[in-house]
């Protein structure tokens, strides 16, 4: 069994999973910082010095003065400025991958074209397959 586990993890489906995943992880905290520390600063400042990460709707009837401090009384809230910044999160990481996936395809080198599968037999002029040797409709050798 252990031998069958060593095969299974060392294919290189499996690997290159691995590394996927953890390559991925690490992308997806660059573009976490990227959005939350260099995209929504500047587009706070233009829509009048708002903090996206502390926009909240408090839903208890409790006057709270930041988000950290409802959740620090356990306070019930709606984030939907940490869901702004998650979505934005989502939006470029969906991107890059694009943009990824969009370059290995064209770097990969196209599949030769198949052959034909069908010739035209010369006395009845139908397709017949390519290793036939006798026309199934006319009958002719071919």
């Amino acid at each position: 069994m252990l031998k069958e586990f060593k095969e299974f993890a060392m294919r290189g489906n499996v690997l290159d999973m691995a590394i996927g995943i953890i390559i991925g992880g690490a992308f997806g905290k660059i573009v976490s910082s990227l959005v939350s520390d260099i995209v929504m600063p500047p587009i706070g400042l233009l829509l009048g010095r708002v903090d996206f990460s502390s926009l909240f709707i408090n839903l208890s009837g409790q006057p709270q003065p930041s988000l950290a401090g409802a959740k620090a009384a356990g306070v019930p809230t709606i984030n939907y400025g940490v869901f702004l910044q998650t979505t934005l999160d989502f939006v470029i990481i969906a991107f890059a991958i694009f943009l990824l996936v969009k370059q290995v395809n064209r770097l990969k080198k196209p599949e030769a074209p198949a052959g034909p599968a069908t010739k035209s037999c010369p006395f009845c002029v139908s397709d017949i397959p390519i290793k036939a040797t006798k026309c199934a409709h006319c009958t002719s050798a071919v």
